[in-house]
């Protein structure tokens, strides 16, 4: 059976929501949420207290061990309500795959007991990108001292994934509780979309770290099976994106429903507003369908580990890409398009239907799609797969 139906009762506390009722909760407030921006407390809480945090965990330790398969099923139908929130329940079972993509079994093991007993709430603060954050010895443990940017979910969270440089200039990871002295989360994320991800700055002066918090065996991309870590949050991005195009659809298709009567028969039988929604209700389904299909190919690689070939991990990384590419080019035509269905009115600011394409376009720049096509393109024409990094 299903894990996004079947969700086990026994962790969770009384009263709390399933995910039908959860993705209800959310539809409801997300256009004022949309317009508030900040931190979603309630929300997460709401989360916080499903079983939805568990999914990714193994069931010898409390969680429910569901496959990629199902929890990218559950990221996709948050998406279709609220992407923000999608997008951080997606990347606290990222850093929970990035404890046993970067550290070694028994320390992964501890780390996710402890998050099932206490309920954590994992946050990003892993942007390799962005190398101010420096790690320094200080005596027999080490010391973080900088800024690091674009720390989805670090708000409200409870651990922290971290990457920092040392003085060789090499990446090191850690895990570390959020609210440790030193730590200040920036309430500076204003942008235009994805408004509830709480994506902006963290800062770090003198924060202490032990090294039995460091992730370093094997470290980042430091394995066959830790190589598939950006593969994971490659179609994380998929996921959110066929779930945007989808509750853009959905949510045309709503509006059209709840106008006048003879308002609503004349949309309906407008053949070219029918041709339309034609056009972006195929373009949501195959975006769907690519999307499912990939889900499993990364299952599947997942429970290969370490056996995983380079050339299985390069076809991965393609299908991904390619993935990639038709659900946000669907999530950008769908979220923009739905306007020539519903009209004009349509945009009235009460509605805040343009979220849809504001999450799209602001989350679609995340490493720009050209650099998926033109990885694509070096396969289709020279036989070459992307070579493993953190955006590959």
């Amino acid at each position: 059976m299903s894990a996004i139906t079947s969700l086990p009762t026994s962790a969770a506390p009384t009263g709390a929501p399933s995910l039908e009722q959860l993705l209800a909760l959310l539809a409801a407030t997300a256009p004022e949420r949309d317009r508030q921006g900040g931190t979603a407390k309630r929300e997460r809480d709401l989360i916080r207290a499903s079983d939805l945090l568990l999914l990714s965990t193994p069931k010898e330790l409390g969680g429910v061990d569901a496959d990629w398969i199902d929890i990218f099923g559950v990221i996709r139908k948050i998406a279709t309500v609220d992407s923000s929130l999608a997008h951080l329940f997606a990347f606290h079972h990222l850093m929970i795959a990035t404890l046993q993509f970067f550290g070694p079994r028994q320390q992964a093991y501890e780390l996710m007991a402890r998050s099932v007993v206490q309920r954590w709430f994992w946050g990003n603060a892993l942007n390799p990108k962005d190398r101010r954050l420096r790690i320094n010895a200080a005596g027999d443990d080490f010391r973080l001292d900088g800024e690091k940017s674009f720390c989805s979910g670090a708000s409200d969270s409870d651990m922290l994934v971290v990457s920092a440089v040392d003085c060789a200039d090499k990446l090191i990871i850690a895990a570390i509780p959020t609210r440790r002295a030193g730590i200040c989360i920036h309430d500076d994320w204003d942008n235009m979309g994805q408004r509830q991800t709480d994506s902006g700055t963290v800062s770090f002066s003198e924060v202490l770290v032990s090294q039995d918090e460091l992730l370093v065996s094997p470290g980042p991309l430091g394995s066959p099976f830790a190589t598939l870590r950006p593969c994971l949050a490659q179609l994380i991005l998929v996921n959110i994106y066929a779930g945007l195009a989808q509750g853009a659809v959905e949510e045309a298709r709503a509006y059209v429903s709840a106008l006048p009567v003879e308002e609503s028969k004349r949309i309906r039988l407008d053949p070219f507003r029918l041709r339309t929604i034609g056009e972006l209700w195929a373009q949501s389904a195959a975006a769907n369908a690519i999307v499912d299909n990939v889900a499993r190919q990364f299952d599947d690689a997942w429970r290969l580990g370490d056996d995983i070939t380079p050339e299985q991990r390069g076809a991965l990384a393609i299908n991904i890409a390619s993935a990639k590419a038709i659900s946000a080019r669907a999530a950008l035509e769908a979220s923009s398009r739905i306007f020539d269905v519903m009209g004009a009115r349509a945009t009235a600011a009460r509605f805040r239907l343009d979220r849809f394409w504001r999450n799209a376009r602001t989350h679609t720049l995340h490493d720009p799609l050209d650099e998926k096509l033109r990885e694509i393109g070096d396969w289709a024409i020279n036989g070459v797969y992307p070579q493993p990094s953190f955006y590959s």
